[in-house]
């Protein structure tokens, strides 16, 4: 594959070239689907929402317009609809998975380390799970991603000080929350 910049790629790609969208995906795959599965939870479901973003991508990017912002907020943008829409739908049709939450057991050196720490991994997740949607995407975007505040304003169409207002109001909230938790243990 050619090794384009974002900016060739894009056009490219705009114009109906899909191995200019290949570079794309190949270069974007690996953020999305990490922010969609740590707003799913599981795996199975965050490849398939995957695999859907880059769908509407493809099937879209002809009519893609550039208004300044970076490819990847349109595509978090894509992924944030489809994960709005999952919940909508999950929430009508409940399911359970047997294998979920699984993902994080591995073959350990120390057993006992390491159930320690996927558990405490697990009640963080489940936090973070129960917090708005827009608390979620700040955390992903800031931890998984490694974003700046001034990409997530791009990618949450919000300015560089209300993404700081956000994260400090959410850091609060999560220490509340666990702070509740560790008293509700004891």
């Amino acid at each position: 594959m050619p090794d384009y910049n974002d900016d060739t790629a894009l056009a490219l790609a705009v114009q109906g070239d899909q191995e200019a969208f290949g570079v794309l995906y190949e270069r974007y795959v690996g953020r999305i689907y990490n922010y969609v599965y740590y707003r799913t939870g599981n795996h199975h479901d965050a490849e398939d929402l995957t695999a859907r973003v880059f769908y509407r991508a493809i099937r879209n990017i002809g009519n893609y317009q550039d208004r300044g912002l970076p490819l990847s907020a349109w595509l978090y943008r894509i992924a944030h609809n489809l994960i709005a829409n999952w919940h909508r739908d999950r929430s009508r049709r409940p399911e359970i998975l047997l294998d979920e939450g699984l993902a994080f057991y591995q073959t350990p050196e120390h057993p006992e380390v390491t159930l320690l720490q996927n558990e405490e991994r697990e009640r963080l997740l489940k936090m973070i799970r129960h917090l708005p949607p827009e608390r979620q995407q700040l955390l992903i975007l800031k931890f998984m991603d490694h974003l700046s505040n001034a990409e997530i304003g791009q990618v949450m169409g919000r300015t560089e000080g209300a993404v700081k207002s956000l994260y400090h109001r959410t850091l609060l909230s999560l220490r509340n929350d666990l702070g509740e938790l560790i008293a509700s243990e004891t």
